[in-house]
């Protein structure tokens, strides 16, 4: 008799060599004494859905969505949770056990517990500056606004794009007395923030990130959505504008929006403090 394999999931992007997430719902599933097989997937560019296909016929159960598939895992999808419709993205899918496939953004949740938990640091009636306005900024504004944060402004280098990421959220904003607003020019800023995070490449250039250095407050958190090296120019304009501001990556949201979706999956919350630190000695 052969054998049944364990559940089969996956993360699906272009590229995906990179990703970390097969490492990361390993030692999950160990920890938790799930049996599942996590792996990568490269899908073509215009060939997410097929792919999605062809991996539900093998016997998929769920799988995590990254660059640049998040919009269309929205758009294929039957059912999908309000942040992700607020997000215009999702990057958590499964299916209910009468076949419907449904979508969840998982992004904004990790990052907002990395931050509050895992950093420390409390978002209620703070000042928060949102550098970007794209996939990323999206899948995250719902969840920073429901910290409830005093003011979030977004600057976005396309300002139209701020604006209408801004517009997206306003009546979320309205409802839980956040004031949220676009922020037209980074010079001339009114006044430092409490948390300055990052969720775009666009503005690097050169290796530089053209910023000013009075956004940020001297003992300030800056966080990078991105990890490693290609949260260098970021975290180092953040170590010349406030030496004594805290700096962070994107490693520990990574972590942390992997372990939402494995609890939708499975049911368990993971330790993630564990994991992440393996993660970082890795």
């Amino acid at each position: 008799m052969t054998e049944a394999l364990p559940p089969r999931y996956a993360v699906i992007g272009h590229p995906i060599a990179h990703s970390r997430s097969p490492a990361i719902h390993a030692a999950f599933a160990a920890q938790a004494g799930v049996a599942l097989r996590y792996e990568a997937v490269l899908a073509p560019l215009d060939g997410f859905a097929n792919t999605l296909q062809a991996l539900r016929d093998e016997g998929l159960q769920g799988c995590n969505v990254t660059l640049p598939f998040k919009p269309e895992a929205l758009a294929v999808a039957d059912l999908a949770s309000e942040r992700a419709e607020l997000a215009g993205a999702a990057n958590t899918l499964g299916w209910t056990s009468d076949g419907r496939l449904w979508a969840d953004n998982t992004d904004g949740l990790g990052l907002l517990r990395d931050i509050e938990h895992n950093a420390g640091c409390k978002l209620a009636g703070c000042q928060l500056l949102l550098l970007g306005a794209g996939g990323a900024s999206s899948g995250c504004l719902g969840p920073l606004l429901e910290a409830r944060p005093a003011r979030l402004l977004v600057w976005n280098r396309s300002s139209s794009k701020a604006h209408e990421l801004v517009s997206r959220h306003e009546s979320l904003a309205a409802r839980l007395g956040v004031q949220l607003a676009a922020l037209e020019h980074l010079q001339g800023a009114p006044g430092r923030f409490d948390v300055v995070i990052n969720g775009t490449s666009a503005a690097l250039h050169s290796g530089r990130l053209e910023l000013p250095e009075g956004l940020l407050n001297a003992d300030g958190l800056a966080l990078d959505m991105v990890y490693g090296p290609a949260s260098a120019p970021f975290l180092d304009w953040a170590a010349r504008a406030a030496p004594g501001a805290r700096r962070r990556d994107g490693l520990g949201m990574l972590v942390e929006q992997a372990a939402e979706a494995f609890q939708r999956w499975h049911g368990v919350r993971p330790d993630t403090a564990a994991v992440l630190s393996q993660m970082r000695a890795a």
